[in-house]
C-alpha cells in the first residue's frame, strides 16, 4: 500500500508541509506544480521553492509572496487571531468564491474548501462568533490559501493510499497576536488538534503548529502514531523559517508496506472476574463480539485468597474502544478495565469463492513477510457437510 508518513517533531505549518511534499518530487515535477500554483490567478501572489538548511540538513522552503511581501512573520490568522488592522478584510464567503474560481480539479478545490472551512470553524469557536462574522485580513488569507492549495494539489498528484502522521509537537509558551499574548497552542490551533495526539517541550518556545498545519493534518491523516513498517522510496524535508537547536522541519516519508504486510494499531483490554458463572461469561463474550471486538478469550486464573477466576481479554481497534468498554461494564461484574495500545504486524488478506456441488466455500489467503497461508472457511465447509451428509474431509477433498 502506497503510504505517506509525516513526521511532525517540530510541529507543522502549511509552508513546511508543502515544502516536504515538493521535495518528494523530481525537479521537473516541482516546476510543474509551481507553475500551476502561479497560474491560479490569485492577484499579487507568487510562489517559489528555495533550498534551505537547518542544523546541517538540506531541504526545501516553500515561499509565498503577496505583492512582494512575505506575510508569515506577522500573520495573525496563522496564530489563531484574526486581527483588525490596516489590511483589507475578507469573509469566508469571499474565500470560497476565490477557491471555486481556481483552474484546478474539482476534487482539489473541494479539499481546499474543506480545509479552509475547518480553519474558519476553529476561529469561530475561539472567538465565539459565527463563521459569517469571521474576517481574515487579505495578505494572510492569500498566504494561507496558497499553502493549503499547494498541499491539496500535491497530495492529489502523489496520491498516497493512506496518510499517517506522528504525534504533533505544538511548541510551548506564548505567542503575540493583535489581541495580545495568548498561550501555545493558540485557541484556534488547540481546537483543531482535539482528538489528535500532541505534546510540548519547554526547550522549543514558541508556536510550532499553526491552524493551517493542524487543519491539513486533521483533514488528510487517517491515523497518528509511530512510523509503520514500510519500505521507504523517497524522503522530503520541508523547512520552516525559525531556527531552533533541532532541525525545524516536517519530514515526509513516501513508500510501500513490507512485502504485502502492514502494521495495525490495536487495543488490548483486560479484566479479572471471580464472581460470574460460565454461562454469564459466555453471554458477555457474545455481546463483546457484537460491539466490535476482533477477538475475545478467557484464561483461567487464581486471584487473592486462592479464588479461581477468569481473565477476560479483548482485542479491538482503537475506534471501537468506547463501545467495548460500555459493553464490558454492562455485561460483566468488573469494576475496572486495564487497557493498552499496541502495534501488530498483520498479513494482507484476500477472499476467493469456490463453487462445488453442495454450495459455495470461501477460501481465505494471507500473504506477507515471505509467507503465504490459505484456509477454507470452516462455517461454509460445515454447512455443506450437514446439508449433503458428507464428512468435513470429503467436502475439503471436493474443493481440492
Amino acid at each position: 500500500m502506497k503510504t505517506l508518513y509525516l513526521e511532525c517533531n517540530m510541529g507543522a505549518a502549511g509552508d513546511m508541509l508543502a515544502g516536504a511534499l515538493l521535495d518528494l518530487l523530481e525537479e521537473n515535477e516541482q516546476n510543474e506544480v509551481l507553475n500551476h500554483l502561479n497560474g491560479l490567478g490569485l492577484e499579487g501572489v507568487s510562489v517559489s521553492l528555495e533550498e534551505s538548511s537547518k542544523c546541517g540538513i538540506a531541504g526545501k522552503h516553500f515561499r509565498v509572496l503577496v505583492h512582494g511581501e512575505e506575510e508569515k512573520s506577522h500573520d495573525d490568522q496563522d496564530q489563531g487571531c484574526p486581527g483588525e488592522h490596516h489590511h483589507h478584510h475578507v469573509t469566508m464567503e469571499s474565500i470560497e468564491h476565490i477557491i471555486r474560481s481556481f483552474p484546478l480539479p474539482e476534487e482539489v478545490k473541494q479539499d481546499v474548501m474543506n480545509v479552509y472551512g475547518m480553519i474558519a470553524d476553529a476561529e469561530s469557536h475561539a472567538h465565539q462568533r459565527p463563521v459569517s462574522e469571521i474576517h481574515f485580513h487579505e495578505l494572510g488569507m492569500k498566504d494561507a490559501i496558497m499553502d493549503v492549495t499547494a498541499v491539496c494539489l500535491l497530495l492529489h498528484k502523489i496520491h498516497p493510499k493512506q496518510v499517517i502522521a506522528s504525534p504533533i509537537n505544538t511548541g510551548w509558551g506564548e505567542v503575540r497576536c493583535m489581541h495580545g499574548i495568548v498561550p501555545v497552542p493558540a485557541p484556534a490551533t488547540e481546537y483543531l488538534l482535539r482528538g489528535i495526539p500532541t505534546y510540548s517541550l519547554e526547550k522549543f518556545r514558541g508556536e510550532l503548529c499553526t491552524p493551517t498545519g493542524a487543519a491539513l493534518l486533521k483533514t488528510f491523516a487517517s491515523s497518528f502514531g509511530s512510523r509503520p513498517i514500510m519500505t521507504i522510496e523517497k524522503t522530503g524535508y520541508g523547512m520552516g523559517e525559525k531556527d531552533f537547536e533541532a532541525a525545524n522541519c516536517v519530514r515526509a516519508f513516501l513508500g510501500d508496506d513490507s512485502a504485502g504486510s502492514r502494521e495495525q494499531r490495536i487495543e488490548k483490554l483486560e479484566a479479572n472476574i471471580d464472581d460470574m458463572t460460565g454461562e454469564e461469561i459466555g453471554f458477555a463474550m457474545e455481546r463483546l463480539f457484537e460491539a466490535g471486538a476482533r477477538d475475545v478469550f478467557i484464561t483461567p486464573i487464581f486471584m487473592k485468597k486462592n479464588r479461581p477466576a477468569y481473565l477476560l481479554s479483548i482485542i479491538c481497534l482503537p475506534e471501537n474502544e468506547a463501545s467495548i468498554l460500555k459493553c464490558i461494564f454492562r455485561y460483566t461484574t468488573t469494576l475496572g478495565v486495564r487497557y493498552q495500545l499496541m502495534d501488530r504486524a498483520v498479513l494482507s488478506r484476500s477472499l476467493q469463492s469456490i463453487e462445488i456441488s453442495g454450495g459455495t466455500i470461501r477460501r481465505k489467503t494471507a500473504s506477507g513477510y515471505g509467507a503465504v497461508k490459505s484456509k477454507l472457511e470452516y462455517d461454509d465447509v460445515a454447512e455443506i457437510a450437514r446439508n449433503t451428509g458428507k464428512t468435513l474431509q470429503e467436502v475439503k477433498e471436493e474443493v481440492r
